[in-house]
């Protein structure tokens, strides 16, 4: 995209901050943001913010090793973790919530929303489910490694579907957003 997708507007705020906002307003308590080092601006963006960040060194490893960082970060205490991608920024806090009631209904699965048949994000984990990152395994291997343990649920909100990888996708969540 050429710069920080997290940091593009969106409405009047950030990506980042519209992200945040929908996980603050659906309940979400112990929030933590993996950003490379060099993320600066975002980290900025985030100073007023009650969130833990902790920094990737490698940029250029896979999504488990954010997760594994992140993860290192919570206390025992935790139930499940909700795995955000900063660039679905259009998952509302109503679906959000929809997902936390889904794994308190099912706290031994993972839960990943559905929009008219497709998979979408963000993903709740069990924690114990989501701690077998740290035996080397993807969370699509975690995903796909016992289908038994998934609850899909159906979702009325396009939001889960729509990243942000190009302009025009971007450009598609602009759209979105003002309709």
């Amino acid at each position: 995209m050429g710069q920080p997708k997290q940091l593009l507007p969106l409405g009047n705020k950030t990506v980042i901050r519209h992200c945040f906002d929908n996980l603050v307003a659906a309940g979400i308590k112990n929030v933590v943001v993996v950003i490379c080092r060099g993320g600066s601006e975002i980290l900025d963006s985030m100073k007023d913010l009650p969130v833990k960040v902790v920094f990737n060194e490698n940029p250029e490893s896979e999504m488990a090793e954010s997760v594994r960082i992140g993860l290192r970060t919570l206390t025992d205490s935790s139930a499940g973790v909700l795995v955000h991608l900063s660039d679905h920024p259009l998952v509302s806090a109503k679906i959000l919530k929809s997902i936390v009631q889904c794994h308190l209904e099912t706290p031994d699965k993972i839960i990943i929303p559905l929009y008219k048949g497709k998979k979408g994000h963000p993903s709740l984990f069990p924690k114990p489910v989501i701690d077998e990152v740290f035996v080397g395994l993807t969370l699509r291997e975690i995903i796909n490694r016992d289908s038994s343990r998934i609850k899909f649920l159906d979702v009325d909100d396009e939001g889960v579907i729509l990243d942000m990888d190009t302009k025009e996708d971007y450009e598609r969540i602009l759209k979105k957003m003002g309709s």
